[in-house]
């Protein structure tokens, strides 16, 4: 078992290795230069559109709803876990690279949210299909269908076997247990091994609320986000404010590590090879992009279920998706975790990190802030669940063409999925979600550039428009 779990560490090292990480950030900079900076330029727009909805467009959900829905896949552990890994392994500096392959990716994002909506169709129950697959084959013309196919299959892959299901489920249970029984004092057997209560327990509930949100499709989905992620991402930023206004004198020495961190040309300690600098970009960038998907291909599948007639507005409202993910949320942990000095702890390890940070900067007891961050995990973890489900469905129809019956049948073997998490080791699972992540970007991020120039003239066309007053803000 342990060369298996080597064997797939070694195959996420090269998937997530140089090449894909300067392929991901090259689209982001020649997105960004093709169009003036626009995720700076027009940012306050974007945030209008966000909570502003287009009159009389044609979709399934509201923008903000689709937005919320790409949303809550996208807020997840990545912003807990993620960020405490990467600062850990590559220092302060990992946070500064964080922010600008986010800066990149608002770029990315909103090409994805363009492209969505451009490409999309309707099937024959009316219900309206988009994403990476189709802005792949009527984009690019039928004879790049294998790429769009190619696609699809690894994000299947991703959302039934490792990030829409075990990984989220078994980070929930593992939360639970930390706070509820740390000691393992209540245990039970089941199938011969032996497990918490807690585990058992928070496993058969999530499990039961998953079952009663997904049956109802993309609209109960995107009704439960629309309701829950903007309350989970406000309580949460709250908490990190919190803590850095508790310790605000801190500040000025947590930007200059940053800063110090991830230009430093000195070489690395521990038998780690590489500079301070390089290990810091690595891991900085690579989590990131895992947190905020920007480039993955995920969120426009659920941004062309958008009610609008305008790629662009769309594409804007997605592209706030990265700016609230990262250089928000990921933003104000990475700056909780600096001001405590945890990643500095060798004792500690992931969701640790984190639930340490909190322990130390909020003006409560450690059994308060412990619970704070148990919960925000807990949701994060469970909206993350719900989105990929939505995710991981399109990419099954597209592959197959699968009809209702055979949805319906997935859906409950996602549930399924999710039930046996909490019960599977998962120390090679997220490797797989990560491997199968990277792959799912290939293909999108090829075809984002050979699109560039489409996304380029859709945009100088709608703002052309706008300024003429032909398109109502």
């Amino acid at each position: 078992m342990n060369r298996i779990n080597e064997l797939i560490s070694t195959i996420d090292g090269y998937v997530w290795g140089l090449p894909l990480i300067v392929l991901i950030m090259s689209c982001g900079v020649l997105l960004s230069v093709r169009l003036g900076f626009l995720q700076l330029r027009r940012l306050g727009t974007a945030l209008r559109y966000m909570v502003k909805n287009e009159e009389g467009g044609s979709g399934e959900v509201s923008s903000f709803a689709a937005l919320c829905t790409a949303l809550s896949a996208t807020v997840g552990t990545g912003n807990i876990v993620g960020v405490a890994t990467a600062v850990a392994a590559g220092g302060p500096g990992a946070l500064f690279w964080m922010e600008l392959a986010a800066f990149l990716g608002m770029a990315t994002k909103y090409a994805e949210g363009l492209l969505a909506v451009k490409y999309r169709v309707k099937d024959e129950n009316g219900n309206i299909l988009g994403g990476p697959f189709y802005y792949i084959e009527n984009g690019l013309g039928r004879n790049w269908k294998w790429l769009g196919k190619t696609f699809a299959l690894f994000g299947l892959l991703a959302g039934i076997l490792g990030i829409g299901t075990i990984t989220q489920i078994n980070g929930i249970t593992s939360a639970a247990n930390n706070f509820f029984d740390p000691q393992q004092s209540h245990t039970v057997k089941v199938l011969g091994l032996e497990y918490t209560w807690t585990t058992v327990i928070a496993g058969a509930l999530i499990t039961l609320l998953t079952a009663l949100i997904i049956i109802g499709g993309i609209k109960r989905i995107a009704t439960v986000s629309e309701i829950v992620v903007p309350v989970m991402i406000t309580a949460y930023v709250a908490c990190c404010l919190t803590i850095i206004f508790c310790h605000i004198n801190e500040i000025p020495s947590a930007i200059s590590s940053i800063i110090t961190g991830a230009f430093s040309t000195k070489a690395m300690t521990g038998g780690a090879a590489g500079t301070v600098m390089m290990c810091a970009m690595r891991n900085g960038v690579a989590r990131g992009i895992f947190s905020n998907e920007a480039g993955l291909g995920s969120a426009p599948i659920a941004a062309a279920a958008a009610k609008t007639s305008e790629p662009v507005r769309q594409g804007l409202v997605t592209m706030t998706g990265t700016f609230i993910d990262t250089i928000i949320v990921c933003t104000m942990t990475g700056l909780a975790i600096i001001m405590s000095g945890s990643h500095n702890t060798s004792e500690l390890k992931g969701v640790m990190i984190t639930m340490d940070a909190f322990g130390y900067g909020l003006p409560f007891s450690e059994r308060v802030s412990s619970f704070i961050l148990m919960a925000c995990l807990a949701v994060f973890a469970f909206t993350t669940i719900l989105g990929w489900n939505y995710y991981s469905e399109r990419c099954l129809s597209y592959l197959t063409g699968a009809g209702r019956r055979a949805t319906n049948i997935y859906r409950w073997v996602y549930i399924a999925a999710v039930f046996i998490g909490p019960y599977l080791a998962v120390e090679a699972v997220w490797n797989i979600a990560d491997i199968f992540n990277g792959l799912m970007a290939i293909p999108n991020v090829i075809a984002i550039i050979l699109l560039s120039g489409v996304v380029s003239s859709e945009t100088k066309d709608y703002l052309k428009r706008l300024k003429d007053g032909r398109v109502r803000e």
